[in-house]
């Protein structure tokens, strides 16, 4: 009863968004157009996939402007939002790497667009910083490894994994039943997913105590109820030592059980600072020694850790090992690129030479190829001697 309640919950928040069946129309036909336009064994109707793909993405700008005509966006978010999708489209439909990547550079331009109209400045220009790396690797595959590729018209000399989709209809049916399940569970919120206690924003906030500069800066910026800073000139962030504690203690300012037990130092053997976003509270100290106590009601409203230093905190802090493990894998990846380059150079000038050597002995000639066969010598006009 409790599923079945819960799902028609779901049901009613989708349908605040967008009409389901229109939402689930629009991904079925999507799919429909991928499928199509992805290369295959015979030749693929690549505008015809598209033609579908960009009725479904009509279809979704429609049923939204219907359903929310007072909150239509801009017309940059339309033309980002095109050529976002058209790019990726030709990003694993296009049968040669070099126009693959171009593909997919644009594509992420587009998208930093996208974040840029929700002024999320550092987000886009974080998604062009740290996929230029990528990119770059991409580029150093491609140039180095498709050297020689077929022209337009040659087009059956490539490979057969360049040439062709491996399993098109199961990546297509996972894409976008992973799409339509991922739009549900937007539409409906986060409210309704399960809690989970190490995801929860208090951790961040405990990172106040990491960056008293900034918080120092906020509570001067602040102003309370009658106009007065909330830090004057001369006080600042107290560090939370045994002297502060028993002292506030002591003067009945601050309860015991809500002093969560801070250590004078931090694991870096820095100071720790007496803030504690959990208890709800900060300790701030005078230039005469005095402590006061901010309760949270008195705080700011942008007294929290800014996105920029929460991303820096999670990728540098929590998760390290990430980051040093992508950059070795990309540097092999780079290195391996390298060596693959240079072995076909050093074949192709081995045959070269082999070639040389055998026509200068006058035996069996050995093409470009290594291919041995009669050696003929050249005629009259050949660079060869009459008879």
């Amino acid at each position: 009863m409790t599923s079945a309640s819960s799902a028609r919950r779901a049901e009613r928040r989708v349908q605040s968004v967008l009409n389901p069946i229109l939402l689930y129309a629009a991904c079925a036909l999507g799919g429909v157009g991928v499928l199509v336009a992805l290369p295959g064994r015979r030749a693929s109707p690549y505008a015809v996939g598209a033609v579908l793909g960009g009725a479904a993405l009509g279809l979704v700008f429609i049923g939204l402007g219907v359903a929310w005509p007072d909150h239509l966006p801009n017309l940059h978010f339309y033309l980002f939002a095109t050529i976002a999708l058209g790019c990726s489209l030709r990003v694993i439909t296009h049968q040669r790497p070099v126009y693959a990547a171009l593909y997919f550079v644009l594509m992420i331009l587009a998208t930093s667009g996208l974040y840029l109209i929700l002024s999320a400045e550092f987000l886009a220009f974080a998604l062009v910083i740290v996929y230029a790396g990528a990119i770059l690797i991409t580029y150093l595959f491609v140039i180095m490894l498709a050297t020689e590729s077929p022209t337009q018209e040659s087009a059956e000399l490539l490979s057969d994994y360049d040439r062709q989709s491996r399993d098109p209809l199961g990546a297509t049916l996972a894409g976008f039943v992973l799409l339509a399940g991922l739009t549900v569970l937007l539409a409906q919120g986060s409210a309704g997913l399960p809690s989970a206690a190490s995801l929860a924003t208090t951790g961040d906030d405990q990172k106040l105590a990491l960056v008293p500069a900034q918080v120092e800066r906020t509570l001067a910026r602040a102003r309370d109820a009658q106009g007065e800073r909330l830090l004057q000139p001369g006080e600042r962030l107290a560090i939370a030592d045994d002297e502060s504690r028993d002292a506030l203690i002591a003067a009945g300012v601050l309860a015991p059980e809500r002093w969560p037990g801070v250590r004078p130092q931090n694991p870096e053997g820095a100071p720790a600072y007496a803030i504690s976003p959990a208890e709800g509270w900060l300790v701030i100290a005078g230039s005469d020694g005095g402590r006061r106590v901010l309760e949270r009601a008195q705080w700011p409203a942008d007294l929290s850790l800014p996105n920029t230093l929460g991303v820096g905190f999670a990728l540098i802090d929590e998760h390290p090992g990430a980051i040093e493990i992508a950059g070795v894998i990309l540097l092999m990846a780079m290195l391996g690129a390298v060596v693959l380059a240079r072995k076909k150079v050093e074949m192709d000038e081995a045959v070269k030479a082999m070639a040389a050597a055998h026509e200068r002995s006058g035996g069996p000639g050995v093409d470009v190829l290594g291919m041995e066969g009669p050696y003929v010598e050249p005629g009259v006009g050949q660079g060869g001697r009459p008879a």
